[in-house]
């Protein structure tokens, strides 16, 4: 039972010793203040850009494959149904799948925007997508099967053209007249012009006609599971390269793979900024050691009344050792509290000034890393000035003046 109260009493006489001179404790503990606090607000940003990145491209769907046929170096070509039958081939990775085709030119009675986009899509497009119809109906299979002139208008549409009441309304679309048959639930937080909600979908059979398009080269299929984002891929490259045998001839993107690559370059970028960031916990070490090692040339005198009274060199050594791992403690604490404030100022900062909802959010093991390296530096930095106190000569410790 002594032991815990003599080491008790070692971290009080510590404690002492550090605020008997505040300044110089403070300055002695700013490196580490600095080290900490960079390392908790780099981190920090890091994971709010990975979050917002994640949640950008959940908008766009991670569990989406984007396929594109250019043809090129090859006269094949692929129809539609050949398409649908390489999704049924591979139920276990591939669920749904729907061609795209795009339009342009949109009017509205006398007004015309280009802003507006015009997509050709399938019955399946909207579920795929994780869409609403919040007035009216969606796409229809027999929509898609007659190459009917019907459509689904966003959100800003219906509000902007139609004052929220653009069922059984029409538009036209590069000249030719459509009926809305539905309106799309609010995609965004705002709405605004050119933005998600700024949409219209149409029959792809329609759109293909309308756009002269001999073949369709561009699809859009879900997966069974973001987990085998590679294996869909792979399956779709496989059977796609069975038709053309020539890899140049299509692209097939995974969503959720273009988010890994991102993330892994955000976390490498934050990595790096981290690293450099923690060599100023190595420079506060260093003015531990530094200051360690003046006190002891300040308290010789004290370390040589405490030997002669029978102080053995563990009890001077493990003083010593305390002392510099409560100040870079106390250091890393203090870091701690500063990285916290300055990641919500961080945060509002940019919110206010690049209008982006980046959350930079310190994670729970970079602050228990940052605090614990800052409590190994103090003790590895103040274990020389610790070994040198406990060396020390009683004799000549009593003359020291």
């Amino acid at each position: 039972m002594s032991f815990p109260l003599k080491l008790y009493e070692t971290f009080a006489l510590a404690l002492k010793n550090i605020f008997s001179s505040k300044m110089r404790t403070f300055l002695t503990m700013l490196g580490i203040i600095i080290g900490v606090c960079a390392v908790i607000v780099i981190v920090g940003l890091g994971n709010g850009m990975a979050n917002y990145m994640k949640d950008s491209f959940s908008e766009l769907g991670t569990n989406l494959l984007s396929v594109r046929i250019s043809g090129r170096g090859t006269p094949r070509s692929i129809s539609e149904e050949e398409m649908y039958e390489i999704v049924a081939d591979s139920p276990a990775y591939l669920d749904q799948i729907s061609p795209t085709v795009s339009m342009q030119g949109v009017k509205i009675g006398t007004e015309s925007s280009t802003t507006t986009s015009v997509t050709g899509v399938s019955e399946a497009y909207f579920d795929m997508k994780g869409y609403e119809v919040s007035q009216g109906r969606g796409l229809q299979y027999m929509d898609v099967l007659d190459r009917k002139k019907v459509c689904v208008v966003g959100s800003y549409v219906a509000q902007t053209y139609f004052s929220g009441d653009a069922v059984g309304q029409s538009l036209k679309v590069n000249g030719n007249k459509f009926t809305i048959v539905g309106v799309m639930a609010q995609q965004a937080d705002e709405m605004e012009e050119g933005g998600t909600d700024d949409c219209v979908y149409v029959p792809y059979s329609t759109a293909a006609r309308l756009t002269f398009t001999g073949t369709i080269n561009s699809y859009t299929i879900t997966l069974t599971d973001e987990d085998y984002a590679s294996l869909g891929k792979q399956a779709v490259e496989d059977a796609l390269y069975e038709v053309f045998r020539d890899s140049n001839a299509y692209t097939v993107s995974s969503m959720a793979e273009m988010l890994d690559t991102m993330t892994g370059m955000i976390n490498m970028v934050i990595g790096i900024l981290a690293v450099i960031a923690g060599i100023s916990l190595v420079v506060g070490g260093i003015g531990i050691m530094n200051i360690m090692l003046v006190s002891v040339t300040e308290r010789t005198r004290e370390i040589g009344i405490r030997k002669a009274l029978g102080a053995k060199e563990g009890v001077i050594l493990r003083q010593f050792v305390i002392e510099a791992a409560t100040t870079s403690a106390l250091g890393g604490v203090f870091g701690i509290a500063v990285g916290y404030l300055l990641s919500a100022v961080a945060t509002e900062v940019i919110a206010t000034v690049m209008e982006t909802a980046i959350t930079v959010s310190p994670s729970a093991g970079a602050v228990l890393a940052a605090f614990g390296i800052s409590a190994g530096i103090g003790v590895l930095f103040g274990y020389l000035p610790a070994k040198k106190a406990a060396r020390l000569n009683p004799i000549e410790a009593l003359r020291y003046d």
